[in-house]
């Protein structure tokens, strides 16, 4: 296997999470705005796909050079080593973008694109025209200031489709960015999690995966099964890899918990879509009366952001409540996504921590109360 250069796309805001997740798969990444690269083999395809939990795709770099012309995209796309990666009868599509650059025109340079890699693959396969019957390949070409850079999406629909969600309700959260949150907290499977304001239970599903180190992605496919250069048993060793880290024994407190019964019902159908329905417990509860006897855990929410009119005063008193739940829970920390400026002052306190994030196109602030660290066990005396 070779050395191939691999991006990991992040949305903005989550660089950081994203680097640490390919640490912890043991490689040394780049964070850069909006990805983050590195050098691996083959097998790290598949185990990017499998593993990344806050990342929307993996893509293998072909390929970075200058191009002011229509005839420099061409022959630079067509230098590259298409036929390595896209069978003869791949059905492949070309998407692309461009910022500060003359070539301005983004369906033009799709199309240009897309003429070079047919004519890279006659090269290599010596014959005039292609059945497109077979593997799917989408290809990108992102222009800035001049300089183009090709693509190759291994990942297929975006990481954030798990496969436990078959049915959302309203504003769902992606799974990505809840398994982000997660992160970003340093929740630990020793301490309780709760979400009052669950929905349809995304914070307390990726919660659960994350603290029975279960892969995200080990029940779905991706474009790059189907591709020569991946094969097999390259996929087959990942999976095995990620079923021999589970802890599926791992005893976790995870709790949500949401005033709309239909929500909650979701939630429980993902959760056993996971797996997981057992080791989550939902309840239909409204914030003030969500009670725990747990002395040490972390509360983890994305409640109404009271977008729509008239719901101003309900979710203003929502988030009092969720700041009366606080003070009830003085040993736990709490953490709160929203996109409402008044959240603090309705909360009734500043944020320890405040981190902006994007739910979707929507700009949010992450509001960090951490609390106070559990106590260590006492050692032996003497």
């Amino acid at each position: 296997m070779t050395q191939i250069d691999l991006i990991a796309t992040a949305p903005m805001g989550l660089e950081a999470v994203v680097g640490h997740e390919l640490r912890a798969l043991g490689y040394e990444p780049k964070v850069d705005n909006g990805r983050v690269t590195w050098r691996a083999d083959e097998a790290a395809i598949c185990r990017a796909n499998l593993w990344l939990r806050s990342s929307d795709r993996v893509l293998v770099q072909m390929g970075e050079f200058t191009a002011t012309t229509f005839e420099e995209l061409f022959e630079g796309t067509r230098s590259l080593p298409w036929a390595d990666w896209i069978t003869e009868d791949a059905v492949f599509t070309v998407n692309g973008r461009s910022h500060e650059s003359q070539l301005s025109s983004v369906p033009a340079c799709q199309a240009i694109v897309k003429k070079a890699v047919v004519e890279s693959l006659k090269q290599r396969y010596h014959r005039e025209w292609f059945e497109e019957t077979g593997a799917p390949a989408t290809i990108e070409v992102a222009l800035l200031k001049d300089r183009a850079t090709l693509t190759l999406d291994t990942t297929g629909p975006s990481l954030h489709k798990r496969g436990y969600r078959k049915l959302v309700g309203a504003a769902p959260l992606k799974e990505t960015l809840a398994a982000a949150l997660v992160q970003i907290t340093r929740w630990h499977p020793d301490r309780a999690l709760l979400d009052p304001c669950c929905g349809t239970g995304t914070i307390p599903v990726e919660a659960a995966l994350i603290g029975l180190n279960l892969a995200p992605g080990l029940h779905r496919s991706f474009d790059a099964e189907a591709w020569p250069r991946v094969g097999p048993q390259l996929w087959a060793a990942a999976r095995d890899e990620a079923h021999d880290l589970a802890q599926y024994d791992r005893e976790l407190e995870i709790v949500g918990s949401d005033i709309d019964p239909e929500a909650v019902e979701l939630a429980r159908q993902a959760a056993r879509a996971a797996g997981l329905g057992q080791t989550v417990q939902f309840q239909v509860r409204p914030v003030s009366e969500v009670r725990t006897s747990t002395e040490y855990g972390t509360l983890i929410t994305n409640p109404p952001y009271g977008q729509r009119l008239g719901e101003e005063q309900a979710v203003l008193e929502l988030y009092r409540e969720l700041g009366q739940l606080s003070r009830a829970l003085p040993t736990w920390g709490v953490h709160v996504l929203t996109a409402h400026a008044g959240f603090a002052r309705a909360f009734g306190r500043p944020a320890d921590k405040n981190r902006k994030l994007y739910n979707g196109r929507i700009q949010c602030y992450f509001y960090q109360y951490p609390g106070p660290r559990r106590p260590r066990p006492a050692g032996p005396v003497g």
